[in-house]
């Protein structure tokens, strides 16, 4: 079904691939190490194999998490990942990439319509993810993996997130990297926008439901301007 953009009067958007640049930076530490390991291979052959392998750990990771939601672990997950991640902040911040784009581009949406963040990370990397980038003040409400019961792919977060914005959810539009943000979305009678600058694949995009599918999230913006000008 095609994207109806007068439907539209809330947005929420994943973090991981989608606002955060994580997979560019995970394939660079892995590149760095590979460097100084096989170091008579050459940069760019090392960087493509950095990317196949965390592009091939993507969906079995997601899997795995999923299997902890339902099983309810995921909150005992949580709550140690919460502890190490603060203690690790104690000792050095973390520096995190942005999409290029993003804060353009939430600055112009901000204006025109009540924004979410429903992320699958705890809560202390997300909050710091949107304070190095100085993000909060775009967002009505943070939606972590600890927010609900249920994590995406789940339809829990992004119902609580239109619910807080006062927007029914299927005027919303949840906008992810990966089948599990799409899932969830469509799961709430959201529409959905699937961005390729994570590493969820077209043709499983397209498979899970999404609406739309864009090369990067920067490019949302140019959505509504073509809507507005015809």
């Amino acid at each position: 079904m095609p994207l109806d953009i007068s439907r539209i009067q809330a947005i929420c958007f994943d973090v991981d691939g989608t606002l955060s640049d994580t997979d560019d930076a995970w394939i660079q530490r892995v590149s760095n190490i590979l460097c100084t390991i096989l170091p008579w291979i050459s940069k760019e052959k090392i960087f493509r194999f950095s990317r196949m392998m965390i592009m091939a750990a993507e969906s079995p990771a997601n899997y795995i998490y999923r299997l902890y939601d339902w099983t309810h672990l995921d909150n005992l997950l949580a709550k140690l990942y919460d502890s190490i991640a603060h203690k690790r902040s104690l000792r050095r911040k973390k520096n995190f990439w942005i999409i290029p784009g993003a804060q353009d581009l939430l600055l112009s949406l901000h204006e025109k319509f009540p924004l979410a963040v429903v992320s699958a990370r705890d809560e202390i990397s997300t909050n710091s993810f949107l304070e190095q980038f100085q993000l909060q003040d775009y967002f009505q409400i943070i939606v972590t993996a600890q927010t609900c019961k249920h994590t995406k792919p789940y339809p829990d977060p992004v119902i609580h997130a239109a619910q807080y914005m006062k927007v029914a959810p299927e005027n919303c539009l949840m906008v992810g990297d990966t089948t599990v943000d799409i899932l969830s979305g469509k799961r709430a009678g959201m529409q959905t926008i699937a961005v390729l600058c994570g590493f969820g694949r077209e043709k499983e995009l397209q498979k899970a439901g999404a609406d739309l599918i864009l090369k990067t999230t920067a490019d949302l913006p140019r959505i509504f301007q073509i809507e507005k000008d015809r």
